[in-house]
Protein backbone atom coordinates (compact mmCIF):
# COMPACT_ATOMS: atom_id res chain seq x y z
CA UNK A 1 0.00 0.00 0.00
CA UNK A 2 2.78 2.45 0.92
CA UNK A 3 4.54 1.73 -2.38
CA UNK A 4 1.26 2.33 -4.22
CA UNK A 5 0.73 5.67 -2.42
CA UNK A 6 4.29 6.77 -3.16
CA UNK A 7 3.88 6.03 -6.86
CA UNK A 8 0.61 7.96 -6.87
CA UNK A 9 2.34 11.02 -5.42
CA UNK A 10 5.10 10.90 -8.04
CA UNK A 11 2.78 10.30 -10.98
CA UNK A 12 -0.11 12.61 -10.06
CA UNK A 13 1.58 16.04 -10.07
CA UNK A 14 -1.71 17.86 -9.47
CA UNK A 15 -2.03 16.03 -6.16
CA UNK A 16 1.47 16.61 -4.81
CA UNK A 17 3.22 19.45 -6.67
CA UNK A 18 1.72 22.41 -4.80
CA UNK A 19 2.10 20.90 -1.28
CA UNK A 20 5.70 19.89 -2.06
CA UNK A 21 6.51 23.44 -3.24
CA UNK A 22 4.91 24.97 -0.10
CA UNK A 23 6.77 22.59 2.25
CA UNK A 24 10.05 23.10 0.38
CA UNK A 25 9.82 26.88 0.67
CA UNK A 26 8.88 26.70 4.36
CA UNK A 27 11.68 24.27 5.25
CA UNK A 28 14.16 26.31 3.19
CA UNK A 29 13.29 29.41 5.23
CA UNK A 30 13.63 27.52 8.54
CA UNK A 31 17.02 26.01 7.65
CA UNK A 32 18.40 29.26 6.25
CA UNK A 33 17.11 31.24 9.23
CA UNK A 34 18.65 28.74 11.65
CA UNK A 35 21.99 28.93 9.86
CA UNK A 36 21.94 32.72 9.69
CA UNK A 37 20.97 33.16 13.35
CA UNK A 38 23.61 30.61 14.32
CA UNK A 39 26.19 32.48 12.27
CA UNK A 40 25.19 35.81 13.80
CA UNK A 41 25.47 34.39 17.31
CA UNK A 42 28.80 32.76 16.48
CA UNK A 43 29.94 36.13 15.11
CA UNK A 44 28.94 37.97 18.28
CA UNK A 45 30.44 35.31 20.58
CA UNK A 46 33.70 35.32 18.63
CA UNK A 47 34.04 39.11 18.57
CA UNK A 48 33.06 39.49 22.23
CA UNK A 49 35.40 36.72 23.33
CA UNK A 50 38.36 37.93 21.27
CA UNK A 51 38.18 41.54 22.43
CA UNK A 52 36.25 41.74 25.70
CA UNK A 53 35.68 38.55 27.64
CA UNK A 54 37.68 35.59 26.37
CA UNK A 55 36.09 32.20 26.81
CA UNK A 56 37.44 32.48 30.34
CA UNK A 57 38.85 35.47 32.18
CA UNK A 58 40.93 35.78 35.35
CA UNK A 59 41.10 39.02 37.35
CA UNK A 60 41.14 40.17 40.95
CA UNK A 61 37.89 40.22 42.91
CA UNK A 62 38.12 43.98 43.41
CA UNK A 63 38.71 44.49 39.67
CA UNK A 64 35.74 42.31 38.76
CA UNK A 65 33.37 44.47 40.82
CA UNK A 66 34.26 47.57 38.76
CA UNK A 67 35.28 45.83 35.57
CA UNK A 68 33.53 48.33 33.28
CA UNK A 69 35.87 51.07 34.56
CA UNK A 70 39.01 48.96 33.90
CA UNK A 71 40.66 49.96 37.20
CA UNK A 72 44.31 49.05 36.70
CA UNK A 73 45.09 49.99 40.30
CA UNK A 74 43.29 46.73 41.15
CA UNK A 75 45.10 44.69 38.50
CA UNK A 76 46.64 41.23 38.87
CA UNK A 77 50.21 41.02 40.16
CA UNK A 78 52.75 38.19 39.75
CA UNK A 79 51.17 37.46 36.40
CA UNK A 80 54.06 35.41 35.06
CA UNK A 81 53.73 32.92 37.91
CA UNK A 82 49.94 32.78 37.59
CA UNK A 83 50.21 32.35 33.83
CA UNK A 84 52.58 29.42 34.38
CA UNK A 85 50.24 27.84 36.95
CA UNK A 86 47.24 28.19 34.63
CA UNK A 87 49.17 26.69 31.72
CA UNK A 88 50.22 23.72 33.84
CA UNK A 89 46.79 23.14 35.36
CA UNK A 90 44.79 23.70 32.15
CA UNK A 91 47.27 23.03 29.33
CA UNK A 92 44.55 22.70 26.68
CA UNK A 93 43.59 26.36 27.14
CA UNK A 94 45.53 29.25 25.59
CA UNK A 95 46.11 31.87 28.33
CA UNK A 96 47.01 35.46 27.43
CA UNK A 97 47.51 38.45 29.76
CA UNK A 98 46.10 41.75 28.51
CA UNK A 99 46.03 45.34 29.72
CA UNK A 100 43.15 47.75 29.11
CA UNK A 101 43.72 51.46 29.65
CA UNK A 102 42.50 54.91 28.70
CA UNK A 103 44.06 58.28 28.19
CA UNK A 104 44.70 61.18 25.84
CA UNK A 105 46.48 60.95 22.49
CA UNK A 106 48.36 64.02 21.27
CA UNK A 107 49.06 64.44 17.54
CA UNK A 108 51.91 66.75 16.57
CA UNK A 109 52.35 68.79 13.41
CA UNK A 110 55.50 68.96 11.27
CA UNK A 111 57.06 71.40 13.73
CA UNK A 112 56.43 69.16 16.73
CA UNK A 113 53.65 71.33 18.13
CA UNK A 114 50.29 69.91 19.17
CA UNK A 115 47.94 69.72 16.19
CA UNK A 116 45.09 67.87 17.86
CA UNK A 117 44.23 65.81 20.94
CA UNK A 118 41.58 63.19 21.55
CA UNK A 119 40.57 60.65 24.19
CA UNK A 120 41.31 57.01 23.39
CA UNK A 121 40.73 53.56 24.83
CA UNK A 122 43.74 51.33 24.58
CA UNK A 123 44.21 47.57 24.48
CA UNK A 124 47.49 45.74 24.64
CA UNK A 125 48.13 42.24 23.31
CA UNK A 126 51.11 39.95 23.17
CA UNK A 127 51.92 40.76 19.53
CA UNK A 128 55.71 40.41 19.41
CA UNK A 129 56.06 36.91 20.84
CA UNK A 130 56.59 34.39 18.00
CA UNK A 131 54.36 31.77 19.69
CA UNK A 132 51.45 34.11 20.36
CA UNK A 133 48.17 33.68 18.48
CA UNK A 134 46.81 37.05 19.59
CA UNK A 135 47.35 38.88 16.27
CA UNK A 136 45.53 36.13 14.38
CA UNK A 137 42.81 35.98 17.02
CA UNK A 138 41.87 39.64 16.59
CA UNK A 139 42.31 39.34 12.79
CA UNK A 140 44.92 42.06 12.77
CA UNK A 141 46.28 41.20 9.32
CA UNK A 142 42.80 41.63 7.77
CA UNK A 143 42.00 44.79 9.75
CA UNK A 144 44.98 46.95 8.73
CA UNK A 145 43.89 49.41 6.05
CA UNK A 146 47.05 51.53 6.00
CA UNK A 147 50.62 50.80 7.01
CA UNK A 148 51.51 47.53 8.71
CA UNK A 149 51.24 45.72 12.02
CA UNK A 150 53.42 46.19 15.08
CA UNK A 151 56.85 44.71 14.42
CA UNK A 152 58.89 46.23 17.27
CA UNK A 153 58.51 48.12 20.52
CA UNK A 154 57.56 51.77 20.35
CA UNK A 155 54.92 51.29 17.65
CA UNK A 156 51.21 51.87 17.91
CA UNK A 157 48.07 51.07 15.88
CA UNK A 158 45.26 53.63 15.67
CA UNK A 159 41.60 53.07 14.78
CA UNK A 160 40.39 54.40 11.45
CA UNK A 161 37.74 56.82 12.76
CA UNK A 162 40.24 58.50 15.07
CA UNK A 163 42.86 58.64 12.30
CA UNK A 164 40.41 60.18 9.82
CA UNK A 165 39.17 62.72 12.35
CA UNK A 166 42.65 63.95 13.31
CA UNK A 167 44.44 63.29 10.00
CA UNK A 168 46.86 60.69 11.34
CA UNK A 169 48.98 58.69 8.90
CA UNK A 170 51.40 55.76 9.30
CA UNK A 171 54.86 57.05 10.23
CA UNK A 172 53.51 59.95 12.31
CA UNK A 173 54.66 60.40 15.90
CA UNK A 174 52.01 60.58 18.59
CA UNK A 175 52.19 61.06 22.35
CA UNK A 176 50.04 59.17 24.83
CA UNK A 177 49.16 60.79 28.18
CA UNK A 178 47.69 58.68 30.94
CA UNK A 179 48.27 57.43 34.47
CA UNK A 180 50.11 54.41 35.84
CA UNK A 181 48.52 51.71 37.97
CA UNK A 182 49.81 53.63 41.01
CA UNK A 183 48.08 56.89 39.99
CA UNK A 184 51.08 58.88 38.80
CA UNK A 185 51.14 60.60 35.40
CA UNK A 186 52.72 58.82 32.46
CA UNK A 187 53.43 59.77 28.87
CA UNK A 188 55.36 58.29 25.99
CA UNK A 189 55.97 58.85 22.27
CA UNK A 190 55.03 56.21 19.71
CA UNK A 191 55.36 55.79 15.97
CA UNK A 192 52.14 55.02 14.14
CA UNK A 193 52.72 51.66 12.46
CA UNK A 194 49.29 51.35 10.87
CA UNK A 195 45.62 52.27 10.78
CA UNK A 196 43.13 49.51 11.66
CA UNK A 197 39.46 49.02 10.89
CA UNK A 198 37.60 46.22 12.67
CA UNK A 199 34.19 47.21 11.33
CA UNK A 200 32.76 47.74 14.81
CA UNK A 201 31.96 51.21 16.09
CA UNK A 202 33.09 50.31 19.61
CA UNK A 203 36.58 49.49 18.35
CA UNK A 204 36.92 51.92 15.45
CA UNK A 205 35.76 55.15 17.07
CA UNK A 206 38.71 55.88 19.36
CA UNK A 207 40.89 52.85 19.95
CA UNK A 208 44.62 52.24 20.01
CA UNK A 209 46.60 49.00 20.20
CA UNK A 210 50.01 48.46 21.80
CA UNK A 211 52.17 45.46 22.43
CA UNK A 212 51.83 44.38 26.06
CA UNK A 213 55.53 45.07 26.73
CA UNK A 214 55.02 48.75 25.80
CA UNK A 215 51.85 48.96 27.89
CA UNK A 216 53.62 47.56 30.95
CA UNK A 217 56.42 50.07 30.57
CA UNK A 218 53.97 52.93 30.02
CA UNK A 219 51.68 52.08 32.93
CA UNK A 220 54.33 50.85 35.39
CA UNK A 221 52.78 47.37 35.32
CA UNK A 222 55.81 45.10 35.19
CA UNK A 223 54.68 41.50 35.81
CA UNK A 224 51.08 42.75 36.05
CA UNK A 225 47.99 42.65 33.84
CA UNK A 226 44.44 43.90 33.90
CA UNK A 227 43.06 40.47 32.98
CA UNK A 228 44.19 37.07 31.78
CA UNK A 229 42.10 35.75 28.90
CA UNK A 230 41.66 32.03 28.28
CA UNK A 231 40.60 30.48 24.96
CA UNK A 232 39.34 26.92 24.64
CA UNK A 233 40.80 24.47 22.08
CA UNK A 234 40.20 25.30 18.41
CA UNK A 235 38.91 28.73 19.49
CA UNK A 236 35.44 27.17 19.93
CA UNK A 237 33.40 28.30 22.94
CA UNK A 238 31.81 25.45 24.90
CA UNK A 239 29.69 26.66 27.78
CA UNK A 240 29.80 23.41 29.76
CA UNK A 241 33.56 22.99 29.38
CA UNK A 242 34.18 26.61 30.38
CA UNK A 243 31.94 26.21 33.44
CA UNK A 244 33.93 23.17 34.62
CA UNK A 245 37.26 25.03 34.35
CA UNK A 246 35.80 28.07 36.12
CA UNK A 247 34.47 26.02 39.02
CA UNK A 248 37.78 24.17 39.50
CA UNK A 249 39.73 27.44 39.59
CA UNK A 250 37.33 29.33 41.87
CA UNK A 251 37.15 26.39 44.28
CA UNK A 252 40.91 26.63 44.67
CA UNK A 253 40.81 30.32 45.69
CA UNK A 254 37.33 30.35 47.26
CA UNK A 255 38.59 30.47 50.85
CA UNK A 256 40.89 33.45 50.24
CA UNK A 257 39.26 36.64 51.59
CA UNK A 258 41.83 38.96 50.02
CA UNK A 259 40.21 41.43 47.61
CA UNK A 260 43.19 40.93 45.31
CA UNK A 261 42.69 37.18 45.19
CA UNK A 262 42.03 35.96 41.64
CA UNK A 263 38.58 35.03 40.41
CA UNK A 264 37.59 33.43 37.12
CA UNK A 265 34.54 34.18 34.99
CA UNK A 266 33.44 32.52 31.79
CA UNK A 267 31.95 34.21 28.73
CA UNK A 268 28.33 33.55 29.73
CA UNK A 269 28.90 35.41 33.03
CA UNK A 270 29.92 38.64 31.30
CA UNK A 271 28.39 41.34 29.10
CA UNK A 272 24.88 39.86 29.63
CA UNK A 273 25.88 37.05 27.27
CA UNK A 274 23.89 34.42 29.15
CA UNK A 275 20.65 36.37 28.65
CA UNK A 276 21.56 37.07 25.02
CA UNK A 277 22.21 33.41 24.25
CA UNK A 278 18.98 32.37 25.95
CA UNK A 279 17.02 35.05 24.11
CA UNK A 280 18.37 33.93 20.75
CA UNK A 281 17.43 30.31 21.42
CA UNK A 282 13.92 31.44 22.37
CA UNK A 283 13.63 33.48 19.18
CA UNK A 284 14.67 30.45 17.11
CA UNK A 285 12.08 28.26 18.84
CA UNK A 286 9.30 30.83 18.41
CA UNK A 287 10.20 31.27 14.74
CA UNK A 288 9.86 27.51 14.15
CA UNK A 289 6.50 27.39 15.98
CA UNK A 290 5.14 30.36 14.01
CA UNK A 291 6.27 28.79 10.74
CA UNK A 292 4.62 25.47 11.65
CA UNK A 293 1.35 27.34 12.32
CA UNK A 294 1.59 29.39 9.11
CA UNK A 295 2.45 26.38 6.96
CA UNK A 296 -0.38 24.39 8.53
CA UNK A 297 -2.89 27.07 7.52
CA UNK A 298 -1.53 27.21 3.96
CA UNK A 299 -1.47 23.43 3.61
CA UNK A 300 -4.93 23.19 5.13
CA UNK A 301 -6.24 25.42 2.35
CA UNK A 302 -4.23 23.48 -0.22
CA UNK A 303 -5.68 20.24 1.16
CA UNK A 304 -9.22 21.58 0.99
CA UNK A 305 -8.73 22.49 -2.67
CA UNK A 306 -7.25 19.07 -3.33
CA UNK A 307 -10.09 17.43 -1.43
CA UNK A 308 -12.67 19.20 -3.59
CA UNK A 309 -10.91 17.91 -6.69
CA UNK A 310 -10.83 14.40 -5.22
CA UNK A 311 -14.41 14.52 -3.89
CA UNK A 312 -15.64 11.98 -6.45
CA UNK A 313 -12.62 9.77 -5.77
CA UNK A 314 -13.56 9.58 -2.08
CA UNK A 315 -17.15 8.78 -2.97
CA UNK A 316 -16.21 5.97 -5.36
CA UNK A 317 -13.82 4.46 -2.83
CA UNK A 318 -16.59 4.53 -0.22
CA UNK A 319 -19.00 2.92 -2.70
CA UNK A 320 -16.47 0.14 -3.29
CA UNK A 321 -16.55 -0.64 0.42
CA UNK A 322 -13.50 1.20 1.73
CA UNK A 323 -13.94 2.56 5.25
CA UNK A 324 -13.75 6.28 5.90
CA UNK A 325 -10.96 5.87 8.45
CA UNK A 326 -8.97 3.88 5.87
CA UNK A 327 -9.23 6.73 3.35
CA UNK A 328 -8.32 9.22 6.06
CA UNK A 329 -5.29 7.12 7.03
CA UNK A 330 -4.06 6.93 3.42
CA UNK A 331 -4.31 10.74 3.20
CA UNK A 332 -2.10 11.03 6.27
CA UNK A 333 0.44 8.62 4.77
CA UNK A 334 0.41 10.66 1.56
CA UNK A 335 1.05 13.82 3.57
CA UNK A 336 3.92 12.10 5.37
CA UNK A 337 5.58 11.24 2.06
CA UNK A 338 4.99 14.76 0.71
CA UNK A 339 6.36 16.28 3.92
CA UNK A 340 9.51 14.16 3.69
CA UNK A 341 10.07 15.01 0.01
CA UNK A 342 9.54 18.75 0.61
CA UNK A 343 11.72 18.68 3.74
CA UNK A 344 14.58 16.98 1.91
CA UNK A 345 14.44 19.51 -0.94
CA UNK A 346 14.10 22.51 1.41
CA UNK A 347 16.94 21.29 3.64
CA UNK A 348 19.26 20.79 0.66
CA UNK A 349 18.51 24.28 -0.69
CA UNK A 350 18.85 25.89 2.77
CA UNK A 351 22.19 24.23 3.51
CA UNK A 352 23.48 25.05 0.02
CA UNK A 353 22.73 28.76 0.41
CA UNK A 354 24.02 28.73 4.01
CA UNK A 355 27.34 27.35 2.81
CA UNK A 356 27.57 30.15 0.25
CA UNK A 357 26.75 32.76 2.93
CA UNK A 358 29.29 31.19 5.30
CA UNK A 359 32.01 32.05 2.77
CA UNK A 360 30.89 35.38 1.34
CA UNK A 361 28.48 36.71 3.99
CA UNK A 362 26.26 39.79 3.82
CA UNK A 363 27.65 43.24 4.62
CA UNK A 364 25.42 45.21 7.01
CA UNK A 365 28.03 47.88 7.77
CA UNK A 366 25.83 50.78 6.58
CA UNK A 367 22.95 49.66 8.79
CA UNK A 368 25.20 49.08 11.82
CA UNK A 369 27.27 52.28 11.68
CA UNK A 370 26.09 53.52 15.08
CA UNK A 371 25.49 50.22 16.84
CA UNK A 372 27.25 49.59 20.13
CA UNK A 373 27.13 45.80 19.76
CA UNK A 374 30.39 43.90 19.56
CA UNK A 375 29.66 42.21 16.24
CA UNK A 376 31.26 42.01 12.81
CA UNK A 377 29.04 43.83 10.27
CA UNK A 378 29.72 41.11 7.68
CA UNK A 379 27.21 38.46 8.73
CA UNK A 380 27.94 34.87 7.76
CA UNK A 381 25.78 31.81 8.13
CA UNK A 382 26.98 28.83 10.14
CA UNK A 383 26.30 25.30 8.94
CA UNK A 384 25.64 23.19 12.05
CA UNK A 385 24.64 19.50 12.36
CA UNK A 386 21.12 20.35 13.54
CA UNK A 387 20.39 22.11 10.23
CA UNK A 388 20.22 18.65 8.64
CA UNK A 389 17.13 17.74 10.68
CA UNK A 390 15.53 20.90 12.05
CA UNK A 391 13.61 21.54 8.80
CA UNK A 392 11.86 18.17 9.02
CA UNK A 393 10.05 19.29 12.19
CA UNK A 394 7.94 22.05 10.59
CA UNK A 395 7.95 20.32 7.19
CA UNK A 396 6.34 17.06 8.32
CA UNK A 397 4.28 18.36 11.25
CA UNK A 398 2.69 21.21 9.29
CA UNK A 399 1.88 18.90 6.37
CA UNK A 400 0.30 16.34 8.71
CA UNK A 401 -1.73 19.01 10.52
CA UNK A 402 -2.90 20.59 7.26
CA UNK A 403 -3.96 17.23 5.86
CA UNK A 404 -5.63 16.19 9.12
CA UNK A 405 -7.75 19.34 9.05
CA UNK A 406 -8.56 19.17 5.34
CA UNK A 407 -9.19 15.42 5.40
CA UNK A 408 -12.25 15.82 7.57
CA UNK A 409 -14.23 16.20 4.34
CA UNK A 410 -13.92 12.43 3.95
CA UNK A 411 -16.29 11.95 6.88
CA UNK A 412 -18.79 14.35 5.30
CA UNK A 413 -19.09 12.26 2.14
CA UNK A 414 -22.44 10.41 2.16
CA UNK A 415 -22.90 7.21 0.20
CA UNK A 416 -26.54 8.08 -0.47
CA UNK A 417 -25.48 11.35 -2.07
CA UNK A 418 -23.00 9.46 -4.20
CA UNK A 419 -25.74 7.19 -5.66
CA UNK A 420 -27.88 10.22 -6.41
CA UNK A 421 -24.94 11.78 -8.28
CA UNK A 422 -24.30 8.59 -10.19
Amino acid sequence: MLKFLFKGILRDKSRSLMPVIVVTIGVFVVVLLDGFIGGMMNNMIEMTANFQTGHLKVMTRAYSEDEEQKPNDLALLDVDKMHENLSNEFPQIDWNPRIMFGGLLDIADVNGNTKAQGPVMGQSFNLLSPNSREAKRIRLDKSIVKGMGITRQGEILISIDFADKFDVEPGDTVTFFGSTMYGSMSFSNYTVAGIVKFGTTMLDRGGIILDISDARLLLDMEDAASEIFGFLPNEQYNREQAEVVKNIFNLKYGDDDDEFAPVMLQLADQQMMSATLGYTQSVSFVAVVILIFALSIVLWNTGILGGIRRYNEFGIRLALGEEKHQIYRTLLFESLFIGIIGSVLGTCLGIMLSRILSVYGLDFSQIMENTAMMIDPVMRAKVSPRMYYIGFIPGIISMMIGTALAGRTVYKRKTATLFKEL
